[in-house]
């Protein structure tokens, strides 16, 4: 996944943000370890995890994402699972398949004045370190028993989970919706880039 830096910079208690993003649009999301409560935390937004299941009818209405700056885990539909998972839940994680993108639900636009734009409502701020800097990270975590997810993980775990969070970001993007990437724990904000986003 291509990705540049943005220029056109707002800062949001001391966190750089693409100019004209509001405190209240935030939305954390990324894999285990990537530094989402961190992030929250130093915003000062609502403390507990969430958890949207993307293939439920009108997520992006659940009373979870009432409450922003807010850090959600995404259940994600796979393709061979009836069920949406986490990618920290043991049985894909044994058995991974790719996402199935059709099952997705995606937030409409604005259609008419008094309708709620739910593509621009929200900015999804992907926490997406490199997987070996997530691997040293969850082990540090381990020895201390801090964190539940980090009971059983293997490095290859870590990269499927970096993976799938890579292409979520991208599919969200290419439909219209607000995405940012940070490749390191704050650093600037990159907006993707890809092939088919070329003029």
């Amino acid at each position: 996944m291509n990705s540049v830096e943005i220029d056109a910079l707002d800062w949001i208690k001391g966190v750089a943000y693409p100019r004209g993003v509001r405190f209240r649009q935030v939305i954390v999301t990324g894999p285990p370890g990537s530094g989402k409560s961190s992030l929250i935390q130093k915003l000062g937004g609502w403390p507990e995890e969430g958890c949207i299941d993307l293939a439920q009818d009108h997520w992006w209405r659940s009373r979870i994402l009432a409450f922003r700056p807010r850090e959600v885990h995404f259940r994600i539909p796979f393709k061979g699972f009836r069920d949406s998972h986490t990618v920290f839940d043991r049985a894909w994680l044994d058995a991974p398949t790719p996402l199935d993108y059709a099952r997705i639900h995606i937030p409409p636009g604005k259609l008419w004045f008094f309708q709620t734009d739910w593509k621009t409502r929200f900015v999804f701020d992907f926490q997406l370190s490199p997987a070996d800097r997530i691997y040293t990270i969850r082990k540090a975590r381990a020895a201390v028993q801090s964190h539940p997810v980090d009971r059983i993980f293997t490095k290859a775990d870590i990269e499927q989970q970096c993976e799938v969070y890579q292409l979520l970001a991208r599919h969200f993007h290419h439909c219209g919706m607000h995405v940012i990437v940070r490749t390191d724990f704050e650093g600037i904000p990159r907006t993707i880039i890809d092939a088919e986003d070329s003029p």
